[in-house]
């Protein structure tokens, strides 16, 4: 592993908590969430106990990509507000001990980007990767006066950048080297792009599509190398921030330079099995590639927590004290937690075992009080990407309370960037938080269990002392852990259980060396000696 400065001490004690910047908090009645909306809503954040926030796009985009099609990477989106807003944004957050990581998108710019457009009239520019004859598999003709066509990155409208090709193709003489003129300067480009932002207060950065630099990339050596350069100077220039990739491979991302990875709904040789494995009940987002399985946080039993503990222990260990991972309860491209046949009463097991296990949590907004994921939206901003994969359902507005449009946003109903939850019983902020028994509470009691706890963070060990149902784990060798995910009650014996104290416990007994637990019920029990 190459060796970089170690990771700020702040992020091992890190609770992330990811917003869609769209659909949070309105401030000017417009429809869309915006960077005031964001601030005024931040005492909630920190009730919670988050201490870092990432926020998807933010910059000037045309929206085909939801902000991901970015057309202007030092200038923030006038949807959102100014540069002020976000100042003050950040500004705000670090009154109460909130850091804010914006989204870096690395890998490629919109078809509208002020580059892309001289590029499209000049045979002579690299900053993008052209074919100069013809239209080869995947490329879109280009839109200029240059003849020939361009590689996108994903949708059509988003150009690659030229960050080179790892390996020559006499068939494909358009190739171009690593270290050639256009791959050299995008690599300047990010770190002016970065150091503009770290430089305004910002912390860090969520790096979108992380492995999609240098083409045809056998095991992302020539990828891994740009973002060792990368950090190297970050490190030097910016010690106290982080790099977190969307890579969804640790063992690959941590060592090429990034502080942490997610476990993602793709990525490495199993193509996201690890949080499949875990959440995926078949429902919302579904890619119709995906082997069906049956997820260990199912009502069913059928599932098993040994793909996730699997990879867990293989990306650790290739980790060691180098970087980090986190988990998500889920993303602006996946399912939410309550999703499908999933009820409510299945969520709390799910934090209890997200926010004790040794990752970084990652709560996605409006999951820590149990928002729906939406069925059969209309494609909003690029949100289709298959016949079961619609990501709006994900991107519904934040429900705070049981006013209009619950709170979001004072604009009519039909001017919101999404739908609502119609269902009248739809989980809000305001009543959670009245309701100390509601999972609002117990996901700040378990964030603020962990915070006390050292031996729960990343740092404390961890041993499995049943895997199934219910699933039993030891962390720090003295916090007992029990889970049980399925409907029905499970029990197994574990030996050495002596003095237990419940610190957060529901359905959960022991009984000398026997542990029953209800239907999704869970337990954290302190131990003694």
């Amino acid at each position: 592993m190459t060796s970089f400065r170690p990771a700020p001490g702040w992020l091992a004690d890190a609770v992330f908590y990811q917003i869609y910047p769209q659909s949070f908090a309105d401030s000017n009645g417009d429809g869309i969430g915006d960077f005031d909306g964001i601030t005024e809503r931040l005492d909630h954040l920190a009730w919670l106990g988050v201490t870092t926030v990432w926020l998807n796009p933010c910059f000037v985009s045309p929206f085909r990509d939801a902000g991901y099609d970015v057309s202007d990477y030092l200038a923030v989106a006038p949807r959102h507000g100014s540069a002020e807003d976000l100042a003050r944004l950040v500004d705000e957050a670090g009154r109460r001990g909130i850091r804010v990581l914006l989204d870096l998108v690395a890998g490629h710019t919109s078809d509208v980007h002020p580059w892309f457009r001289a590029s499209a009239d000049d045979p002579a520019d690299d900053r993008y990767i052209w074919a100069p004859e013809g239209r080869p598999d995947g490329f879109v003709p280009s839109p200029g006066t240059r003849p020939g066509a361009y590689l996108p990155n994903f949708f059509a409208f988003q150009p690659a950048l030229n960050f080179g090709y790892a390996r020559d193709d006499p068939a494909e003489p358009w190739r171009g080297p690593v270290d050639a003129e256009g791959p050299r300067a995008n690599r300047a480009a990010l770190r002016t792009i970065m150091d503009h932002w770290l430089g305004l207060g910002l912390s860090g950065f969520r790096v979108d599509m992380a492995a999609s630099l240098v083409k045809d990339d056998p095991g992302k050596r020539e990828t891994a190398a740009v973002w060792g350069e990368l950090r190297h100077w970050l490190d030097g220039a910016h010690p106290d921030a982080v790099l977190l990739s969307e890579w969804g491979d640790p063992e690959v991302s941590v060592p090429a330079g990034f502080h942490a990875d997610f476990f993602l709904q793709f990525g490495g040789d199993t193509d996201g099995l690890a949080l499949r494995s875990l959440w995926s009940n078949g429902s919302g987002t579904v890619n119709t590639a995906w082997d069906p399985l049956d997820c260990f946080f199912d009502p069913s039993g059928l599932g098993s927590p040994e793909p996730f503990v699997d990879a867990w222990r293989r990306a650790s260990g290739a980790l060691g004290a180098n970087g980090f991972i986190s988990l998500p309860t889920a993303n602006h491209d996946f399912s939410r937690l309550n999703c499908g046949p999933r009820t409510a009463e299945q969520l709390p097991v799910a934090f209890a075992f997200q926010l004790t296990w040794p990752t970084l949590p990652a709560i996605y907004y409006g999951d820590e009080i149990g928002m729906r994921y939406l069925p059969d939206l209309p494609d909003k901003e690029g949100s289709v990407l298959g016949p079961r994969y619609n990501r709006a359902g994900s991107r519904t507005p934040m429900q705070w309370d049981d006013g209009p449009n619950s709170g979001f946003s004072t604009a009519p109903a039909d001017r919101l960037y999404l739908p609502l939850d119609p269902s009248p019983n739809r989980p809000t902020v305001a009543a959670q938080r009245a309701d100390e028994t509601s999972l609002l509470h117990l996901v700040r009691r378990l964030v603020a269990l962990r915070a006390a706890t050292p031996e729960l963070g990343p740092g404390g060990s961890v041993e499995v002392l049943h895997s199934g149902y219910p699933f039993v784990h030891l962390r720090g060798g003295r916090y007992l852990v029990v889970l049980n995910p399925s409907r029905g009650s499970a029990s197994c014996r574990i030996d050495g259980v002596r003095g237990a104290r419940p610190l957060e416990s529901a359905g959960v007994r022991l009984d000398g060396s026997a542990v029953t637990a209800d239907g999704f019920g869970y337990g954290i029990f302190a131990l003694d000696g």
